[in-house]
């Protein structure tokens, strides 16, 4: 009996610290007027991304759900009306898998809108496979598809009087590494059949989007363009949802259990995106709406720079 009640204790205590360390709440406390402004939501249509633009349309913000599904897309605008009023809210459809389709939404997007505000890069995934244009899948989404879209839309959001980029990174890009050489080889940061390899592959993409916000900040150093990379915390969403089913048997207690609802998930990225007064902060990583510090690798400029170069090749920039 007495071991029983040691053992409960302990994963008491171990429960406590997960809960204030690994998993976190934060409230993004922003009270900006945001009227009038123009979000893009990559990913908009379902978990974190839903929750970012649910809050945005609640403070005025004219919201475009940049997503793949129309479908899944128009349940969630007719959702984010209902609970803000705003009608405010469409969707374009951009599928980050295919260089094609970024540069056409964002040719539609040019043609159709006079101003863009904040360009949330949301979307993101942990699978195997490859995108069209033969980048592993990871590697094409959730880095290269979104280097394309705010290039190309760079102009655009410099017309802005505060524009701002937020770029959902996560606290695995710790783990994650860039081998320029398997990357121009083989169009992918890692691949393999087993789940840990393409998790090394989302770890690396993860670190890409760090490096990604670290470059982007230099180049507009002078505008009036910030941005931001951002873990959101570890949360609930469709991010897993190509992991087999015995990963999914042993996540899915402990997601219940610990992890965070989408709309907590939302609060670092709301953060960055509304906050006044952080802009010193351009090109810094943000983590339960604070900024934290990463480790040498996740700042090195001759990376980062390498990581641009490399990516505007791979895109067609160059």
């Amino acid at each position: 009996m007495f071991h029983l009640i040691i053992a409960a204790a302990l994963l008491a205590a171990l429960y406590v610290v997960l809960v204030e360390t690994l998993f976190k709440k934060s409230k993004c406390k922003g009270t900006a007027d945001m009227t009038g402004k123009t979000a893009i939501i990559t990913g908009g249509n379902t978990g974190i991304g839903k929750a970012t633009a649910l809050d945005l349309a609640g403070r005025g913000v004219r919201v475009i759900l940049a997503c793949r599904n129309q479908k899944k897309a128009e349940a969630a605008i007719n959702d984010i009306k209902k609970a803000t009023g705003s009608n405010d809210i469409l969707f374009m459809k951009l599928d980050l898998g295919s260089l094609k389709s970024v540069r056409a939404f964002a040719a539609n997007f040019l043609k159709s809108e006079s101003r863009l505000d904040l360009l949330i890069n949301n979307a993101g995934l942990v699978a195997d496979g490859q995108t069209e244009d033969g980048f592993g899948i990871e590697f094409g989404v959730n880095h290269l598809g979104h280097f394309l879209l705010t290039c190309l839309l760079l102009d655009r959001l410099k017309e802005s009087p505060a524009a701002r980029v937020i770029t959902l990174s996560s606290m695995a890009h710790r783990w994650g590494k860039i081998d320029f050489d398997s990357l121009i080889a083989t169009k992918d940061l890692g691949s393999g059949r087993y789940s840990w390899q393409f998790f090394q592959a989302y770890c690396n993409s993860k670190l890409c989007n760090v490096l990604f916000t670290h470059e982007l900040a230099k180049r507009l150093k002078g505008t009036n363009v910030t941005c931001y990379s951002v873990h959101p915390g570890v949360v609930k969403t469709e991010l897993s949802r190509h992991v087999s089913l015995w990963q999914k048997v042993f996540i899915e207690p402990v997601a219940r259990l610990l992890f965070l609802d989408p709309k907590t998930g939302a609060q670092t990225t709301l953060h960055c995106a509304v906050q006044e007064g952080i802009e010193h902060f351009s090109g810094r990583y943000f983590s339960c709406c604070a900024v934290e510090e990463v480790s040498a690798k996740a700042k090195d400029d001759a990376v980062a720079k390498k990581l641009w170069e490399v990516s505007e090749q791979l895109s067609g920039l160059s």
